[in-house]
């Protein structure tokens, strides 16, 4: 079967539009790393970057546990205990012993980590705020909507996206 000049076109241009998207991506990505890394420095001097997301997801669901905190992040028990060790070490997070379990500890974060992190989380809004306020209002509203979307589309296949 021969496809038609049209058909072909159609397919490269589709073929380009899902690269772009892919690299586009990537570059996003890298500079999330990249400021993960930097923000984390800005909560604490000794934060490592993948401990920042595991500070906003306690601070989201607080009273949290570990085992759920790795089952979001997409890490082990040992991966998320070290990590929930360093936090703790660091005066950011505090465990409490869960009363109807007495091997499991919920978690939250201290004053001091809540402060720390309210005030991170705030220069990061203004200086997305700055970033984004030459765009028109429907354009932004428009990003965070497609960005949601795909979220929840990845929530279910992000497997499939390595």
């Amino acid at each position: 079967m021969t496809q038609s000049p049209t058909s072909v076109d159609s397919d490269v241009d589709e073929s380009e539009v899902y690269s772009e998207v892919e690299h586009q991506l990537a570059v996003l990505l890298r500079r999330s790393r990249a400021l993960s890394a930097r923000v984390a420095r800005t909560v604490h001097p000794e934060l490592e970057a993948a401990a920042y997301s595991l500070l906003v997801r306690i601070d989201e669901t607080a009273p949290a546990r570990s085992g759920d905190l790795a089952a979001y992040i997409g890490v082990g028990k040992a991966t998320i205990s070290r990590q929930l060790k360093g936090l703790e070490e660091l005066g950011l997070i505090e465990r409490e012993p869960v009363p109807m379990d007495g091997r499991a500890h919920s978690l939250r974060l201290t004053d001091e980590g809540r402060r720390r992190l309210h005030c991170v989380r705030s220069g990061r809004q203004e200086r997305f705020h700055a970033l984004l306020s030459t765009w028109p209002t429907e354009d932004v509203r428009l990003l965070g909507q497609m960005l949601a979307r795909f979220n929840d589309l990845t929530e279910s296949y992000g497997e499939h996206l390595a």
